[in-house]
Formats: C-alpha cells, sequence, structure tokens
C-alpha cells in the first residue's frame, strides 16, 4: 500500500528539503516502522515554481499497517514536525496498483 504525501505552494513558500531529508522522513520512519512502513522516499521539482513542491512517498505493508500507523500515538509527533521544514500543509494520496 503505497500512500503519497504532498506539498503545495509558490516560490515563496517555506520548505527546507535538508531538514525533510534528513530529520522529518528519519522522524517518520522510527514513528510508523513498528506498524509497518517500510519505507519512505521524497521527490522534489527540477525547478522552483508554484504547484507542487515535494512529494513524500510511503511505502506500507498493507493496508491494516496503513491505517494503523495513522491513527497511532505518535501522529502528533510526527505533524507536530511539519512547522519545522514548511508553511504548506501536507495532503495524503493512497495510490493502489492495478
Amino acid at each position: 500500500m503505497v500512500v503519497y504525501v504532498t506539498y503545495q505552494g509558490t516560490t515563496q513558500t517555506r520548505f527546507d528539503h535538508d531538514y525533510y531529508v534528513t530529520s522529518h522522513l528519519p522522524l517518520v520512519m522510527r514513528a510508523w516502522k513498528q506498524y509497518g512502513l517500510v519505507g519512505v522516499s521524497a521527490f522534489f521539482p527540477p525547478i522552483v515554481q508554484a504547484g507542487t513542491i515535494a512529494i513524500c512517498e510511503c511505502v506500507f505493508r498493507d493496508e491494516v499497517a496503513l491505517k494503523a500507523a495513522f491513527t497511532s500515538a505518535e501522529v502528533p509527533e510526527v505533524m507536530a514536525d511539519v512547522p519545522r521544514f514548511t508553511d504548506s500543509s501536507p495532503a495524503r494520496v493512497r495510490a493502489v496498483g492495478l
């Protein structure tokens, strides 16, 4: 099961790529690995422009793992870290392979 977390913004939107990759994503892995998160990856557009400014791919073992992570006691800690790297709000999109 894959969930994409996207961040939208403008050329003025603050987004610290380094903090996101070196601090936030490891926090996400530590928080949700115990529930079945098997990997996270970050993707950024090659140029600064309005629209999608970052995408995170979160791969979970299955639907049960995804639900357990997103309803876990660790959610507040993960979400409290978001203002440290951006002033954009994350949006989640689930992907299903065909």
